[in-house]
């Protein structure tokens, strides 16, 4: 859970620090007051992509940190006897379970997976998130360590779930509902398997393909990869080889300066015997003699003997090579010719294929596997297609076995769905799950003899021909062979419609929370957002939703944004968010309220002002939520 969370400079939140109850908190408060900034606050905290203008005016940085209860996430919690036996005799929603709270949405990875992966020791069974938003990078820690925000991001998938206001659009757009259908069915493995399967199908089918293209265009790129390879391969070219004869170069084209230059030094230090100049190693012989006389007299310069005499020799090493450079600058209008001619080549190569020597030849190892390719193109076509076959006989396999447990995972999920709408208002309303499938005759094979028996009331399923549609082959993609679509008839004799078609807002809002209710009964995630859930919805429906979430509070930490006195009066802990204004600054103060400031705050969401008989309605409202919480909680340790 959330155990606290503290903002600073973000928005217009200056400071602020929350701590929160392990059940359901509702936060209300006027429109603008900054409700929302928490969320979006929390939602940064958990590595949602922001930018600068987030941080306060006038501020450099904004810090959001919260602190995360993860103990139970990290030891496996076995199911007990009686959830067990109620979930198998069918009296449960059915939500597919693995029986642990620290397994990941796939099946596979587990928060202690990530921490162990990025180096995270939990301290005392809490995880301390934090990220600093500037101008520039920003910082994301994990209990003080810095790490990536990606890496941010998988722990947090682990620890909240957000509920944004666009989540209803996202409800009413179908290609998002097979994801809910997995959820619920306990699939995403399986269909994570799929997608990287087809991933695999369509890459060799794009190989294939692109064998396959008019064999007047694959001869044309044949015959232009051949002379490519064949021009870079006769260049014979070298790695380093370009700045070896630019050097040389240099030194064919002023060899007549370099002479002149390396004569004069070697005169300087040999003499010239034309001029019957003495030299430096003359001057230093007569030195050297110099010395031997004086040391005969007087040792004290005994250790310059060594000296003088290295000094010399270092003269006569570098008049010898000076000697030798000589005989090598020597002019050379052939080489210089040969020289010029192998940069122009590589000069002309460069511009073709690569900045560099190294470039160049990693061209040519490329373009020389192409022109391999397609010179064998026919029997690597025959491999591509024998694979493709075989690919798309590993897909249908898994496929099929997909859309069977969607198919029979629909029927719960139709009828759990009927029962959470009825709790919420929406009494007599029938949801069905579609589920379509395209016969392609280039798709997949998929057995599905299977789903008759399987299929419950609730889920329909189309092109279920007697061979299957295209002998039993359809049209597949990452997400499998299924179409999934959620269908509503909100009223009693209406006919079944999609809900992008017919739900209202107050509608989609309730059908959102019913699948909320659903699938944490599935999920593992510990802590469930609601940012105005209830819009669309009246006050008549907002006792029911606020029921709704409340009981979510017994399993979960909810954190819900609301409008309505009838959701906040179930609140067990309320917050008011408010604006204030202090030295021409105006910020966002967030405050618990105590019992009799909530009847203030709920008396004012009732009729604007706080008058007696406002507040008695207030009062009463919260005596009947505590009724109702209390006979809940009864009528639940009976059961």
């Amino acid at each position: 859970m959330l155990i606290e969370i503290s903002i600073s400079d973000f928005a217009i939140i200056d400071s602020l620090r929350l701590g929160f109850g392990p059940h359901l908190n509702v936060f209300t408060g006027e429109t603008g007051a900054g409700k929302s900034i928490i969320v979006d606050a929390i939602s940064a905290l958990l590595g949602e992509r922001v930018t600068s203008d987030t941080v306060r005016a006038g501020c450099e940085r904004a810090v959001i940190e919260g602190v995360f209860d993860v103990a139970h996430l990290l030891t496996p919690v076995v199911e007990d006897e009686r959830a067990r036996q109620s979930r198998e005799d069918g009296a449960t929603d059915g939500a597919a379970t693995d029986g642990v709270h620290n397994t990941g949405e796939d099946g596979g990875e587990t928060l202690a997976d990530v921490l162990v992966e990025i180096g995270i020791e939990p301290e005392d069974g809490a995880l301390i998130l934090s990220r600093e938003i500037t101008a520039g990078r920003g910082i994301a820690r994990i209990n003080r360590r810095a790490v990536p925000v990606s890496a941010l991001q998988r722990v947090a998938r682990f620890l909240v779930d957000i509920h944004g206001q666009s989540a209803h659009l996202e409800l009413l757009r179908p290609e998002q509902h097979v994801y809910y259908l997995d959820r619920y069915a306990g699939t995403v493995e399986t269909r994570l398997r799929v997608a990287a399967l087809v991933a695999e199908w369509r890459a060799n089918r794009r190989e294939l393909e692109r064998l396959r293209r008019d064999e007047r265009e694959l001869e044309r790129r044949v015959e232009l990869l051949r002379y490519q390879v064949d021009e870079i391969e006769a260049a014979r070219l070298r790695p380093g080889e370009l700045e070896e004869l630019e050097t040389e170069r240099r030194r064919l084209g002023n060899a007549e300066r370099l002479g002149t230059l390396s004569v004069t030094i070697h005169d300087a230090l040999a003499g010239d015997a034309d001029a019957d100049a003495a030299g430096a190693m003359d001057l230093a012989a007569g030195a050297q003699r110099a010395l031997h006389e004086l040391l005969r007299m007087d040792d004290t310069l005994r250790e310059q003997e060594g000296t003088l005499e290295q000094a010399l020799a270092l003269l006569q090493d570098v008049a010898a090579t000076l000697r030798s450079y000589q005989d090598e600058v020597a002019a050379d209008p052939e080489r210089q010719a040969e020289v010029e001619e192998r940069l122009d080549l590589i000069a002309k190569l460069r511009r073709k294929y690569g900045a560099t020597i190294e470039e160049i030849l990693a061209y040519a190892a490329t373009a020389a596997r192409e022109l391999d390719e397609l010179t064998h193109r026919e029997e690597r076509a025959a491999e591509l297609a024998t694979r493709e076959e075989a690919l798309k006989e590993r897909i249908g396999a898994l496929a099929g076995e997909l859309s069977r447990r969607r198919v029979e995972a629909a029927g719960r999920l139709a009828r759990a769905m009927e029962r959470q709408l009825d709790d919420l208002n929406m009494r007599k309303a029938r949801f069905e799950v579609r589920i379509t499938r395209q016969p392609d005759v280039d798709g997949v094979p998929a057995d599905l003899s299977e789903k008759r028996a399987s299929r419950g009331k609730g889920a329909t399923t189309e092109a279920d021909g007697a061979n299957g549609g295209a002998s039993g082959r359809y049209a597949c993609t990452a997400t499998g062979i299924d179409r999934v679509e959620f269908l509503i008839a909100p009223n009693p004799g209406e006919p079944l419609k999609p809900l992008a078609r017919i739900a209202s807002g107050g509608e989609t809002s309730r059908l959102m929370l019913a699948l909320k209710t659903i699938l944490s009964r599935a999920d593992v995630v510990p802590v469930l957002i609601f940012d105005e859930i209830d819009a669309g919805i009246s006050g008549r429906s907002g006792q029911v939703v606020g029921e709704k979430l409340w009981e979510l509070g017994r399993t979960h930490q909810v954190l819900c944004v609301t409008h309505l006195p009838q959701i906040a009066a179930m609140g067990d802990r309320h917050y008011r968010v408010a604006k204030a204004a202090s030295d021409g600054r105006t910020t966002t103060q967030v405050a618990e309220l105590p019992g009799g400031e909530r009847v203030i705050e709920l008396s004012q969401m009732l009729g604007g002002a706080s008058t007696a008989a406002a507040r008695a309605n207030a009062a009463e409202l919260l005596e009947r939520a505590d009724h109702w919480k209390e006979a809940t909680h009864l009528a639940v340790q009976s059961a």
